[in-house]
């Protein structure tokens, strides 16, 4: 059995070990590959895993030998799998390994938006609390989540998960999902979509992104929130319209953003984002915690034995 690693570096940049992979058999690992080094470098390979290196058609049609696909992350949307079903390939992906992580990205930006504690850190360090006259100082609001009403799109493990955590701030959560008010626990309201964005003071998506979400925040959406609102995006960058973000963010049409993915990553130099007032940007990192990594590599290892087992689990073919 022959095995590739096509892009092995985002999951483990070299503080992880790839040991126990290594021993079920032949073993390749790439850092990263490019589109036309594909098919050479998969070439004779019983099992691929890739990240982002996307896997089509035309891929498949090229390698006889290739009977599993294991994705390296939760979303599969880079492999072409209807592709995968009819060449009799088997797709799995890494569920649920990052849910603790992205939750506390969540958490962490909006904190760091209603506290400001990146802004107040560095005035510190440029000098300005040494030279105050007082005791402490701020020059921006300062806001308290107990009370507030967090929006949640999507609740599947990532969207329950930051629930409980705004639970226990003391922030009332609503929800748009597709659960029946019978199985959600009393401190969650269900409501439909137009309704969290007209009146929740915070919302996070959680969502899949697919046809019917595409561009699910756009300027007419965005129009309907409160200004002093606040959007938060840890699940896929096309979820929002860019420009119509920036334009609301410049226009003070909502408060903030705090956003850990982006459409098209790295971004391009123009993204309106990068620029747009107050829209904090992490480099696609929520899912990155050691620990959640250690996860995606243990359940990649169970995935893979399996697969060999002949008792396949996380397909993703349905």
């Amino acid at each position: 059995m022959k095995t590739v690693v096509l892009d092995g570096y985002a999951a483990n940049p070299g503080d992880l070990r790839w040991d126990e992979l290594q021993m079920l058999g032949e073993c390749v690992i790439y850092d990263r590959t490019l589109p036309e080094e594909v098919l050479e470098r998969a070439a004779g390979a019983e099992i691929l895993l890739t990240n982002k290196t996307s896997l089509t058609a035309e891929h498949m049609a090229a390698l006889p030998e290739l009977k599993y696909i294991g994705v390296l992350a939760t979303g599969y949307n880079i492999v072409d799998v209807n592709a995968a079903k009819e060449h009799g390939i088997l797709v799995t992906n890494i569920p649920a390994y990052s849910t603790d992580s992205v939750a506390q990205m969540v958490f962490a930006h909006i904190l760091n938006i209603t506290q400001q504690v990146k802004h107040h850190s560095d005035e510190v360090h440029k000098g300005r609390w040494a030279e105050s006259k007082d005791f402490c100082f701020w020059d921006t609001p300062l806001i308290e989540l107990r009370g507030k009403k967090l929006g949640i799109v999507g609740l599947g493990h990532t969207g329950y998960t930051t629930a409980r955590i705004a639970i226990g701030f003391g922030m009332q959560v609503s929800a748009f999902t597709s659960k029946t008010n019978f199985q959600l626990p009393p401190e969650i309201r269900k409501m439909e979509l137009d309704e969290l964005f007209r009146e929740c003071d915070i919302i996070s998506l959680h969502c899949p992104l697919n046809d019917s979400t595409r561009e699910l925040v756009n300027a007419e959406r965005l129009k309907t929130m409160k200004p002093t609102a606040i959007l938060i995006n840890t699940g896929r960058g096309p979820l929002i319209n860019e420009q119509d973000l920036a334009d609301a963010l410049n226009n003070n049409t909502i408060y903030a953003a705090g956003l850990d993915v982006l459409s098209q990553e790295p971004p391009h130099k123009d993204n309106p984002l990068l620029t747009a007032k107050d829209c904090y940007i992490t480099p696609h990192i929520a899912w990155a915690s050691t620990a959640a990594r250690e996860r995606l590599m243990q359940i990649m290892l169970e995935n893979i034995k399996a697969y060999q087992a002949g008792k396949p689990i996380n397909s993703v073919i349905k």
